[in-house]
């Protein structure tokens, strides 16, 4: 495989992103937490965002289930920039040294259209792929394969000659399952010798 195309997840790949950090400032107790974040904010819940749905729908959704948990309900969306607190150590370079060597590298990203853009306010560097697709904004996250089909068209990604990076392993399956390469990020030595492995050099 002659690799031409180079697909980068954002979340835990190129951005530190932990939900239980502002969480460990508002609630101390580490089972109560446990069970706030798995029961209460859940990833599935904050996954429906990632797909578009407003954050005032999804807090009014929770908030009607567990009215007692309102303001920590609120908090998750309203300490959203303590979730995301700096780049990934190491792998922004390597993004920048891909885009540089005169790879085509574009990113494939579950995020809400809002914290999206903040985030690239925040992390300018994200600019520097040729471009990305963003669940939110088109309504598709990952896994579902469309997203996968709908990026390749939208970049002309030619699916055999494409390398993906996400620290999911559903979505390097899905991609995977779409004629991608798949890769499961760990980190930035790991993604060095995924890399080399498949001949990218830079």
């Amino acid at each position: 495989m002659t690799v031409r195309h180079i697909v980068l997840d954002i979340g835990r790949v190129l951005l530190k992103w932990d939900p239980e950090l502002p969480y460990r400032r508002l609630i101390p107790d580490p089972e109560r937490r446990r069970w706030f974040l798995s029961e209460v904010c859940t990833p599935a819940w904050n996954h429906a965002q990632d797909g578009g749905r407003s954050w005032a729908e999804g807090e009014a959704e929770l908030i009607a289930r567990f009215p007692a948990e309102a303001d920590l309900i609120r908090a998750y969306r309203a300490t959203w920039c303590e979730m995301v607190p700096e780049p990934l150590a190491e792998t922004p370079q390597i993004m920048a040294d891909l885009v540089a060597a005169g790879h085509d590298v574009t990113l494939l990203t579950n995020f809400h259209p809002e914290t999206f853009a903040i985030a690239l306010q925040r992390f300018p560097f994200l600019q520097a792929a040729r471009g990305r697709t963003v669940s939110g904004e088109v309504g598709i996250t990952k896994p579902d394969p469309a997203i996968y089909a709908l990026h390749a068209r939208r970049f002309g990604l030619e699916p055999a000659a494409t390398l993906f990076f996400d620290d999911s392993a559903a979505n390097v399956a899905a991609a995977e399952a779409a004629g991608w390469t798949g890769r499961l990020f760990t980190d930035a030595a790991r993604m060095r010798a995924d890399l080399a492995a498949t001949g990218v050099a830079y």
